[in-house]
């Protein structure tokens, strides 16, 4: 059973420790800038550990946009320690029903992109009901799900 937590004083430090697998690294930003950002943009965000039996395993971040108006999932990661567990799955299908709420604000559209070359990621989001829309950023593909 996965469980997301907001980011607090109380966990940041392990959201820090977690680790990414060799050549992740050009796939996803750790959580240290994540958090960054997050605080940048606290009016419109809510960064999440990933929790399993009670151990943080990954990182999460909801952001909205305004201006589309938007929900984005930003650097989602599980350490590499505890990939293959399922974890992104459970992790990413708890992120939509957090969103269903519309914390932020009124949208029933969400994004998040990929690296073109992130096969696994994008086998993921796919079968999660994300579809691609065609923009690309740099060495990103968008991917997107319509929600209610």
């Amino acid at each position: 059973m996965v469980e997301l937590r907001a980011i607090t004083e109380d966990n940041f430090i392990d959201a820090f420790n977690l680790k990414l697998a060799a050549g992740q690294e050009r796939f996803v930003s750790h959580p240290i800038r994540s958090l960054a950002q997050a605080y940048v943009y606290r009016g419109q965000c809510q960064p999440f550990g990933i929790y399993a039996e009670g151990r943080m395993v990954g990182y999460v971040m909801v952001i909205y946009d305004y201006d589309v108006p938007e929900y984005d999932i930003w650097h989602m990661m599980i350490d590499e320690s505890m990939q293959g567990h399922g974890y992104g799955r459970e992790a990413l299908h708890q992120v939509v029903v957090f969103i269903r709420t519309k914390p932020f604000g009124n949208s029933g559209r969400i994004a998040l992109t990929c690296n073109k070359t992130n096969s696994i990621a994008r086998k993921l989001y796919e079968s999660m009901g994300f579809s691609a829309t065609g923009a690309e950023y740099d060495d990103e593909a968008e991917l997107v799900l319509t929600i209610e």
